[in-house]
């Protein structure tokens, strides 16, 4: 039986309305492609504290999480994917790509010129139809 995981990702939007991307790494399972940055919910945890001590801990910045943008379940060859995706704000700091090779700044209408995680892409889709 593959196991499941619970991730959250945060949708965060500038000021000029571009969406924070993130390139996963060489070090990191599904290398190259790109997400929303997040990780694992821990037992116990709540997704939102989730979200904001994840983000503090991979892009060395402050987040307050908004709302829920969508939720979907995703089944790689190994392992399940519950993916939660939070709309988000950066509240303090500037993200720094500490575990991820880059981070990008895109707007909503070019976010398809990534190649994105197969578990993103529902909540990349939903981002373009709300322009």
């Amino acid at each position: 039986m593959k196991k499941k995981v619970k991730v959250v990702a945060a949708v965060i939007e500038n000021e000029k309305e571009e969406v924070l991307c993130a390139l996963r790494s060489n070090d990191m399972s599904l290398p190259n492609l790109w997400e929303f940055p997040g990780g694992k919910v821990e037992e116990g945890e709540d997704i939102y504290s989730a979200l904001v001590r994840e983000i503090e801990e991979e892009l060395h910045c402050k987040v307050k999480t908004i709302d829920l943008h969508n939720e979907h379940v995703h089944e790689y060859e190994t392992f399940i994917i519950e993916l939660i995706a939070i709309k988000a704000e950066i509240i303090e700091g500037t993200p720094q790509p500490t575990e991820h090779a880059k981070l990008l700044w895109l707007n909503k209408e070019n976010l398809f010129s990534l190649v994105w995680a197969p578990a993103d892409i529902p909540a990349v889709e939903l981002l373009v139809k709300e322009k």
